[in-house]
């Protein structure tokens, strides 16, 4: 796993919500470990060569800064939309409560995935929701809708993917429908532990299932990409390197 951060906020929330928040267990971390020069491509073509597809999020989410290099195991929440008047639902005096528990069970090395089947009313991310992520460790937040407090949460350095930013809170318009759970985010399935990498080319999810297989893989593509990039500068053509190595 590489660095630390992570966090969100979260809207008036059911007991079935905090319930399902507080019954979560610690997943095992797997002994196949990805090499720090592992892309998002390399990951993706890593799945593809297992016949894996449809690992990819949709390229319409991408970082608040660009440069960010994230891996982590995901930790789920999935948002719908409040049906009740927002009148009365604004009335709710303790409306963040579900997300405040879900936030508080956070772990180094979590990568915070937040699915809101592409909601667009609402910010579901912010500031002090990266300032508690950081502070427990997580790596970064992936949200398939929008955020908001953008210069506050670059200077905190916290890494946040999203379809963009809007100043709206989520209170009143959206609340937790379940956490740790399977969810969709931006057109992909993610479980709980899932391996997740995101940069500036985009998102991949790598099942449990498949993980051993398709970090090992990654790396000895990584290496191998390395010796033939090396190669081509030394003036070897494509047709050679591909028939030497069947990678390009």
């Amino acid at each position: 796993m590489n660095s630390a951060f992570t966090l969100f906020a979260n809207a008036a929330g059911t007991a079935r919500a905090t319930k399902e928040m507080r019954s979560v267990t610690n997943l095992p971390p797997s002994s196949a470990v990805l090499d720090d020069r592992v892309t998002s491509a390399q990951l993706s073509d890593s799945l593809d060569a297992l016949g894996e597809r449809g690992h990819v999020m949709s390229a319409a989410i991408r970082p608040l800064r660009p440069g960010a290099r994230i891996v982590g195991r995901a930790r789920t929440i999935r948002f719908e939309p409040i049906a009740e008047p927002a009148e009365v639902v604004y009335q709710n005096p303790d409306p963040y409560r579900p997300f405040i528990e879900f936030m508080d069970g956070v772990q180094q090395g979590d990568m915070i995935v937040v699915g809101t089947g592409g909601d667009q009313r609402s910010a579901y991310w912010g500031e002090l929701f990266s300032a508690a992520a950081i502070g427990r460790g997580a790596i970064g937040v992936i949200c398939d809708s929008y955020t908001r407090d953008r210069p506050k949460v670059e200077a905190l350095g916290f890494p946040v993917f999203s379809a963009g930013t809007r100043p709206l809170d989520y209170r009143a318009r959206m609340r937790i429908e379940s956490t740790q759970q399977p969810i969709t985010c931006a057109d992909v399935q993610v479980s709980p532990g899932d391996l997740v990498l995101a940069d500036d080319d985009g998102i991949v999810v790598v099942p449990e299932a498949v993980r051993e297989q398709t970090v090992r893989r990654a790396n000895e593509r990584a290496t191998t990409e390395s010796t033939v990039l090396d190669e081509l500068l030394g003036g070897r053509t494509l047709g050679e390197v591909w028939n030497a190595y069947g990678v390009l």
